[in-house]
């Protein structure tokens, strides 16, 4: 299960070849046990809602927060 707390970032690999990658910041996470769902506010376009991630998505942890 694909786990994250808030200030991590979300990364949706690009679907097709040539396709950049999509990056969000995890405002929330409202899922059980550090779970999706997650609420994120995308990069490339500033817009804020619920994701729900697919095999294409990985998080990185956000390491400050040690």
């Amino acid at each position: 299960m694909l786990t994250a707390h808030k200030g991590d970032r979300l990364v949706v690999r690009g679907r097709r070849q040539g396709e950049p990658d999509r990056n969000a910041e995890i405002l929330e996470v409202r899922g059980a046990q550090d779970g999706p769902p997650f609420l994120v506010r995308w990069s490339d376009s500033g817009h804020t809602g619920l994701y729900f991630p697919s095999s294409d998505a990985f998080v990185r942890h956000d390491e400050s927060a040690d």
